[in-house]
């Protein structure tokens, strides 16, 4: 699955009593797979329960939110129209 509106959440520590309200109400926790960099953005390969959702975001925000293999994270999909096809 290609998402083209993902914001990825990593896990805040415990100790912080703030916590981000959104929206959005389709949320996966994955793990990411493998951070792929371009020369602008990276796709972000996220392992929800045996599935990929890859995300598309700015090297920049790979780098803030400290992406890499292991991380836990939230994948959190915005999205007007959903497809659905058949062969």
């Amino acid at each position: 699955m290609i998402a083209r509106r993902v914001h990825l959440d990593v896990e805040k520590p415990k100790l912080e009593a703030k916590h981000m309200k959104i929206s959005a109400r389709n949320v996966l926790e994955g793990t990411v797979k493998e951070v792929k960099k371009g020369a602008t953005t990276s796709h972000v390969l996220i392992d929800v329960k045996g599935l990929t959702v890859t995300a598309s975001i700015t090297n920049e925000s790979v780098e803030a939110l400290g992406l890499k293999a292991g991380t836990k994270v939230k994948a959190v999909i915005k999205s007007s129209d959903v497809m659905v096809a058949i062969e």
